[in-house]
């Protein structure tokens, strides 16, 4: 009877997690590039009274499926899906969607590299294309002062100044991506960290070997489906109420045992 309060409890706490990565998916539903994150769970391990496969006492048969007792359940990870959100036009220039696989490098304070997808650059007092949160693309992008035309982005990669004539380059985005970008590490500010895990950065030139193209102009949206969501935590909210219940009723057992010596 132990068993059960504590194998109910398991399966509350993990719901809790859930209901925790749901929420917090929810929160990033209009944050530019953001992935969703699912919670996995596996099951805890087994007491086993009596194994499968022992045999029968003065008998050529064993015991065909034994007796054992399940512990719970945990969460085993946290996995971010790094699906394509929807590109969703911004009519400015420097707005940038990657169309595929692919991360912008961007450049940290303490010079350590930081990989993106969001692309809402902008210019700082030097010119630099930068993000948001002020960091600036590992690509070195400048924009000189006082220059007029607009800033064209390629499908390649590759950043000019149009003012009528010849286009005039003046550098190129690359992107980075990863064998497995789920083991990135997510640190905030939509910026993730290589790990052991996501394997080594491979560098490569947008629309080509497999890397995604750009769309100037562009924004990739969050990939959060909000209905989904809902229905998530629905179905997380009601799986807690059901081990809530559990563990009510084992309670209510004990107490039917406590009371039968009076």
């Amino acid at each position: 009877m132990i068993t059960s309060l504590y194998s109910a409890a398991t399966g509350m706490t993990g719901q809790q997690t859930k209901l925790d990565t749901i929420s917090n998916n929810l929160a990033n539903v209009d944050t530019n590039g953001y992935k969703k994150v699912r919670a996995d769970f596996a099951d805890l391990f087994y007491q086993h009274a009596i194994k499968a496969g022992t045999p029968v006492a003065n008998q050529t048969s064993v015991i065909p499926s034994g007796v054992y007792t399940g512990l719970g359940s945990r969460v085993i990870s946290t996995t971010r899906v790094f699906s394509m959100g929807t590109l969703e036009v911004t009519e400015r220039d420097l707005d940038a969607a990657i169309n595929g696989e692919g991360f912008f490098a961007v450049q940290q304070p303490d010079g350590t590299v930081a990989y993106t997808r969001d692309g809402a650059f902008h210019l700082d007092n030097s010119g630099n294309m930068i993000t948001g949160t002020g960091l600036p693309l590992a690509d070195n992008i400048v924009i000189p002062g006082g220059t007029t035309g607009a800033v064209q982005i390629n499908p390649d990669g590759t950043i000019a100044l149009v003012n009528g004539g010849e286009p005039v380059v003046l550098g190129s985005i690359t992107l980075t991506r990863f064998i497995n970008p789920s083991g990135l590490k997510s640190i905030g500010d939509n910026l993730f960290l290589a790990t052991g895990a996501s394997g080594d950065p491979v560098q490569g030139i947008p629309g080509a070997d497999g890397f995604g193209s750009l769309r100037q102009s562009f924004l990739e949206k969050s990939n959060v489906n909000a209905v989904s969501e809902m229905v998530n935590m629905i179905s997380s909210q009601r799986a807690y109420e059901l081990n809530s219940r559990a563990i009510q009723t084992a309670d209510d057992m004990l107490r039917t045992v406590s009371g039968l010596k009076r």
